[in-house]
C-alpha cells in the first residue's frame, strides 16, 4: 500500500526507524558527554560562559532530556512529548550559542543544532512509525468504542 505521495508505507516505517536511531544516538552521545566527559557541574559551568540563562536549571535539562530521550527516541517510545522535548533542547541551543552568520559546526554555526532540530520535531509530528514501542502500546486506541458511522450518526443526531 502507499501513501499519498512517496515511498510504499512498509519503507517509509523502515526510513523512519533508521531516522529516530540514528538521531537518539547522536542526542545519547551528546547528552553521554554533558554526563559523563563535562560532568553536569561542568556542563553547568560552561553553560554560565556561553550566557545560558538559569544554567543550574538549563544544564542538567539538557543532559538529561538528550540522554533519556536519545533512549526513547531509539525505542519511538512517547515520541510526540520526546521529539519536541528534544527540539525545544536543540532550538534553546541554537538561539542562545550557534545563531552566527555561518551554519558551519567547525566555526560555532547551527548546522548541526537545526539539523537535530528538525529531524525530532518531523518525528514529533510525523509518529515514530509500525516498528515502535507506541505502537505497540497506543494502536487500536484511537476512535476505540465509535465507528465511522456512529458517529456520522451522532452528528445527525445532535442537528
Amino acid at each position: 500500500m502507499y501513501a499519498t505521495t512517496g515511498f510504499p508505507t512498509i519503507a517509509r516505517d523502515i526510513i523512519t526507524a533508521i531516522t529516530r536511531i540514528a538521531l537518539g544516538v547522536i542526542f545519547i552521545a551528546h547528552g553521554w558527554q554533558k554526563f559523563n566527559e563535562w560532568t553536569v557541574a561542568g556542563t553547568t559551568d560552561s553553560f554560565s560562559q556561553m550566557g545560558v540563562p538559569l544554567p543550574e536549571i538549563a544544564a542538567p535539562f539538557a543532559t538529561f532530556v538528550e540522554l533519556i530521550g536519545g533512549a526513547l527516541l531509539i525505542l519511538g517510545a512517547l515520541t510526540p512529548i520526546v521529539g519536541a522535548l528534544l527540539a525545544a533542547n536543540v532550538i534553546g541551543a541554537l538561539v542562545i550559542v550557534h545563531l552566527t552568520p555561518t551554519p558551519f559546526v567547525d566555526q560555532g554555526g547551527w548546522e548541526l543544532v537545526a539539523a537535530l532540530a528538525a529531524g525530532a520535531l518531523l518525528i514529533a509530528a510525523m509518529g515514530p512509525g509500525r516498528f515502535s514501542i507506541d505502537r505497540f502500546l497506543f494502536s487500536g486506541k484511537k476512535g476505540r468504542g465509535r465507528t465511522r458511522t456512529s458517529g456520522a450518526r451522532s452528528v445527525a443526531a445532535e442537528a
